[in-house]
């Protein structure tokens, strides 16, 4: 557990290369938290600039002539780069917040007459928040589902919740306290079996985990790209309709986009043809751009490569952890095992807020905190090194040993 054996991983790393690829104002600076933000892809920075000098600025209204077709354009290249996803399922679009109402009211009014659906008790609240809206405004309800806080939801306690009555089940396939991986293709199955459709929350896998949605026949999914996607803060979400489902489904949200003919101006509203019904109104241009260029390195790298370097990142991650800080106070929150985690690490402390407060100010290392008691920690396999997990975690460790967090206020913090 030597910075000397570090170095030695960084050195035989075959994603190394990448580190330089993104921006960094401060070189002093671990940047642990991409699991949140990911950081600004200096290719992305400079096709912005583009994008705003030449083509909004110079070409202006005329630029809708080939900015229309980008939800669908950069929604295929997601699907096929990085989803498993063949073209015309995938749109880049609106937020992961309204992309889950619009298929969670969906997937309620292509099941007449069941009235539940269900979720993960530990569900990140935005899911939690949507889908109680969604079945109360259809005459339903929720049914919540109690999970492990480190193992998520298995088989047996999902089936546990299914009857006749359910007409979607929503999960989310990292859990983002976690980090634990669910078994996508054996809990999907498990919904089918009982006449319900199947949405997952794809957060914290997009980009991170190999994921395969066709192969393993999901009907819904959404996500977002401003984590592993690297396309920026508040940068658009995405949503997924398995091919034979589209034509089934309509959207809750009539926008002139999702119109057969657009640019007709007319009445009565009929459904574009395909995933396009799921449009609303006009996209950011910026931020669909932003989403294109930051699948461009993950697609160099390769998801393969990407997912061995974030298993043995973490995989280490764990390992220090366990020598450096458990004998502190901590303890570790996340599946041991590599497979059954996503792109990031858990780790308790009952001062888990100060201490995450007190790394960034004072020790120059990003984490980030989750209520009450929850300290997240991503290593990255583009932008992170083995020596930046070693560093990292040696000055979490020096900072608790000597207090050093023990003086900070964060009474008045409202973002962890």
């Amino acid at each position: 557990m030597s910075r000397e054996d570090a170095l030695a991983r960084d050195a035989a790393d075959p994603l190394a290369a990448f580190r330089g690829s993104v921006v960094r104002h401060d070189p002093e600076l671990i940047y642990l938290d991409g699991n949140s933000l990911g950081m600004l892809p200096v290719a992305t920075r400079d096709r912005l600039a583009h994008v705003i000098d030449d083509e909004w600025g110079g070409e202006l209204i005329r630029g809708w002539h080939h900015w229309f077709d980008l939800p669908g354009a950069v929604g295929d290249r997601l699907g096929t780069t990085l989803l498993g996803a063949d073209a015309g399922q995938v749109l880049v679009c609106d937020t992961i917040t309204v992309n889950l109402f619009k298929l969670a009211w969906a997937a309620m009014a292509a099941r007449p007459g069941r009235r539940v659906i269900v979720t993960d008790a530990r569900n990140f609240p935005t899911d939690r928040y949507v889908l109680q809206g969604v079945a109360e405004h259809r005459g339903g309800s929720v049914r919540f589902v109690d999970t492990d806080p480190v193992h998520g939801i298995d088989a047996g306690t999902l089936a546990g919740a299914l009857d006749d009555d359910v007409a979607l089940v929503e999960l989310s396939h990292v859990d983002y306290r976690s980090g634990v991986l669910a078994d996508l293709p054996a809990l999907t199955r498990l919904v089918h079996d009982c006449g319900a459709l199947m949405l997952w929350d794809l957060a914290h896998s997009a980009g991170a985990v190999p994921i395969d949605l066709d192969q393993h026949g999901v009907d819904l999914a959404v996500g977002c790209s401003y984590k592993y996607l690297n396309a920026g803060p508040g940068a658009p979400g995405f949503l997924y309709v398995n091919r034979p489902l589209v034509e089934q489904l309509e959207s809750p949200i009539r926008g002139w986009w999702g119109q057969r003919d657009p640019f007709d101006m007319d009445l009565p509203y009929q459904p574009a043809p395909g995933i396009a019904r799921f449009l609303s109104g006009s996209q950011s241009v910026p931020g669909l751009y932003a989403v294109d260029s930051g699948i461009d390195s993950l697609e160099t790298a390769g998801l393969p490569a990407l997912r061995a370097k974030s298993m043995a990142l973490t995989s280490y991650l764990v390992d220090l952890a366990d020598e450096w800080l458990v004998p502190l106070g901590f303890q570790l929150r996340s599946p041991r095992d590599s497979q059954r985690r996503g792109g990031h690490v858990v780790l308790a402390h009952p001062d888990a807020h100060r201490i995450g407060v007190a790394a960034v100010r004072d020790a120059l290392v990003v984490p980030d905190v989750r209520p009450p008691d929850l300290i997240r920690l991503a290593p990255v396999p583009l932008t992170t090194s083995y020596t930046d997990v070693y560093d990292g975690l040696m000055r979490i460790r020096e900072l608790v040993a000597a207090g050093g967090h023990e003086a900070h206020d964060v009474s008045s913090l409202r973002v962890t």
